[in-house]
């Protein structure tokens, strides 16, 4: 019988292995100001991001993001992706900043009309409101009035006209059109006479500093909120807060994990967090409780059918009847996940590699590390209580 439990110091020797760099690099990301450890996007940083084809199909990504620092964004992203689109996003356009077209001035005199339009804006007209003093004029004068009324409600005004409205304009997922007006415009100009014309935009979104925010604490509060449930569940569930907290140190030792690898990747390849990495994050965090779960119900189990025997050996006979469960199970989402890292596209490979390193680190925590810890623990409570001996903990006896 393999003697997991006596094993038990390689298996946290590993962990800590896997998880220190991770921890220094997450901690780089306050310390160095952003520019080593997690890399965030727009999401969660604020800013713009616009998705755009060139006519020439020969133009880089890295040319792209020359030009962008050229044209004032040094912190511009490109990613080119299989269709031709250049993926580009910025932190300091604001797609608000669109001149509107200019309007037909108008005076509180033009509301004193009785013509027929009672409308604001360019429904009156200049000769009818040269000063306050010629309202009397205006007033008698209905016919000029009714005709510039007219004439501003058939032309197209800024009400009609989508290009003239600042700011709502361009909001995302409605602007097909390549921007002329504004920064981004500006951008745009500069991309094509640096390039060639732009064939097609696919997408233009912004996202303000006051969402980016919610979205960060909303995120903490959810990996917040789910653990203490998990713990207060598996507690309640096996009347054991042992089990509750070992399954919750795991689960810790996963979320690091995951985490501390984008940080090491973000510093190295640039490689962004988006909103989609809590998805995966909760994801992880269950499935990596669900397999302490099924190994903590087979130690209660035996508990009761082996009462007498150390607890060591319960659990090491625990861990081995449900390893070929664990093993499989996790094999076929880890075959699942490579088939999507591989061939699913750019638009996922972030939130599945993040599933993908929470899977197989959950497996290897759920068997390695809740399972000795708990062992641990209860050794030490036993040796404090005077129940067991100090010699007879070294290691379970092998059958």
């Amino acid at each position: 019988m393999f003697d997991i439990i006596g094993k038990r110091r390689w298996f946290f020797a590993f962990s800590l292995l896997i998880t220190i760099p991770g921890l220094i690099f997450i901690l780089l990301t306050p310390l160095s100001g952003g520019t080593a450890g997690l890399k965030f996007s727009i999401d969660y940083t604020g800013g713009t991001e616009w998705s755009i084809r060139f006519a020439d199909s020969s133009v880089t990504a890295d040319a792209v993001k020359t030009e962008l620092i050229a044209l004032g964004q040094p912190d511009a992203t490109v990613t080119k992706t299989g269709r031709g689109f250049f993926d580009i996003r910025m932190s300091k356009v604001d797609l608000r900043e669109v001149t509107p077209a200019p309007e037909p001035s108008a005076s509180p005199g033009a509301s004193g009309s009785p013509g027929p339009s009672g409308s604001p804006g360019p429904s009156a007209s200049a000769a009818a409101t040269s000063s306050p003093a010629a309202s009397p004029t205006a007033s008698a004068a209905p016919s000029a009035s009714a005709g510039a009324s007219a004439g501003a409600s058939a032309a197209p005004g800024s009400s009609a006209a989508p290009g003239t409205s600042p700011g709502p304009s361009l909001a995302p997922g409605t602007a097909s059109e390549v921007p002329t007006e504004g920064q981004i415009g500006e951008i745009a100009r500069g991309l094509e006479g640096r390039f060639s014309p732009i064939a097609e935009q696919a997408k233009l979104s912004s996202i303000g500093a006051v969402v980016s925010s919610d979205l960060i604490q909303q995120a903490v509060i959810l990996i917040l909120i789910g653990s203490l449930a998990i713990l207060g569940w598996i507690t309640l569930r096996f009347r054991d807060v042992k089990m509750g907290v070992t399954a919750l140190v795991a689960l810790l030792h996963d979320v690091i994990v995951v985490i501390g690898v984008f940080a090491i990747l973000g510093t190295l390849f640039d490689v962004q967090i988006d909103g989609l990495f809590v998805t995966a994050m909760l994801t992880v965090i269950g499935f990596s409780v669900h397999d302490t779960i099924v190994v903590f119900d087979r130690v209660r189990e035996n508990r009761a059918r082996h009462a007498g025997e150390p607890f060591a050996e319960i659990v090491n006979h625990s861990v081995l009847q449900t390893f070929g469960r664990s093993i499989t199970t996790s094999f076929t989402v880890v075959l699942t996940l490579s088939a999507l890292l591989l061939f699913g596209g750019s638009a996922t490979q972030e939130f599945v590699l993040a599933l993908l390193l929470g899977i197989i680190s959950g497996t290897y925590s759920s068997i390695f590390n809740a399972a000795p810890l708990l062992v641990v623990w209860q050794e030490w409570e036993d040796r404090r209580h005077g129940r067991i001996s100090a010699t007879r903990t070294q290691r379970p006896a092998s059958a």
